[in-house]
């Protein structure tokens, strides 16, 4: 009976309201522990919670930073916001991180905030940046995901002449380390966001919260990876679930629940301020209970 891949766990620490060497300090003491094996920011300009007049870092500047401060975690945005960057210009920019990194990226995207966030989407008109309907966000997702990798992979010179995104010329020079390129990871729960994970994605993630909504939306990438003609468990299901430091156990139990309902890749939001240790405290309480309580299964599994 072949075995059920272990648990991956991480954190994402949201660089809102909070120093560079907060998170400094977090990341640093995440990548001595084995248990934890990645770690995200967000991809938000301005605050998306509390203060809305808090400060807020831009993510892929801090996820290099970050990169050259680590040594074994992979790293990644939860998500990138395809609204905010031409897809060439983020396809150098991830490349870039990559290769800081050695190799580390896992490159997270999805079609950006819904128009019905209003602290979200209030970052759009803050910046001048468009903030197109859902219809346009989700066709510019499908194309920049086809440029990101072409970039990505092709040897020569190539036209992108879509709906959304047009290129002359276009040409990704380094390539990432990673080859043929850095894991994709697609966030997002709407059916046509799964639409285009089903067919470009390598992990797919979705915001914990109801359980029964999430079982739905991974059965339903199943459907269209099938129809895609793609086997579901070519991607990975990832969940990002908040943490409580004071009710341990409540974490623990939604964990539990996303790993009985299939998903292996899990991220753990860790609240700001950090207390000293936050991140050997996600080591010692979901991690690594729920880690054994695997082993343990699957031991009982094989032996039978």
């Amino acid at each position: 009976m072949p075995r059920t891949p272990r648990p991956s766990f991480g954190i994402m620490t949201a660089p809102m309201r909070i120093g560079y060497h907060d998170i400094l300090r977090v990341w640093r003491e995440a990548d001595e522990i084995a248990e934890i094996e990645h770690a995200w920011l967000f991809d938000h300009l301005m605050p998306i919670g509390g203060d809305p007049d808090g400060s807020s870092y831009e993510g892929w500047t801090l996820l290099a930073a970050l990169a050259a401060q680590t040594r074994r975690l992979r790293l990644g945005l939860l998500v990138t916001s395809n609204r905010i960057r031409p897809p060439a210009m983020l396809a150098k920019i991830a490349t870039t991180v990559d290769t800081v990194s050695g190799g580390r990226l896992d490159f997270g995207i999805g079609a950006g905030s819904r128009p019905d966030q209003p602290l979200a989407r209030r970052e759009y008109e803050a910046h001048g940046l468009p903030f197109h309907d859902a219809a346009h966000a989700v066709g510019s997702l499908a194309e920049a995901c086809t440029v990101i990798r072409r970039l990505w992979t092709e040897p020569e010179p190539f036209d992108f002449h879509g709906t959304y995104h047009r290129l002359t010329d276009a040409f990704g020079n380094p390539k990432p380390v990673q080859r043929p390129h850095p894991p994709i990871l697609i966030g997002g729960r709407s059916a046509a966001v799964l639409r285009i994970a089903a067919e470009h994605a390598d992990l797919w993630n979705i915001p914990g919260g109801d359980i029964d909504d999430v079982v739905s939306r991974s059965a339903l990438l199943d459907r269209y990876c099938a129809e895609n003609g793609r086997d579901p468990a070519a991607i990975t299901r990832s969940i990002h679930l908040p943490v409580s430091y004071d009710q341990p156990g409540t974490t623990r139990d939604a964990v539990g629940k996303a790993i009985d309902a299939g998903f292996r890749h899990i991220v753990l939001g860790l609240p700001a301020p950090y207390p000293a240790g936050a991140a050997q405290w996600v080591a010692d309480e979901p991690a690594r209970g729920l880690r054994q309580g695997d082993a343990t299964a699957s031991g009982a599994a094989t032996a039978s």
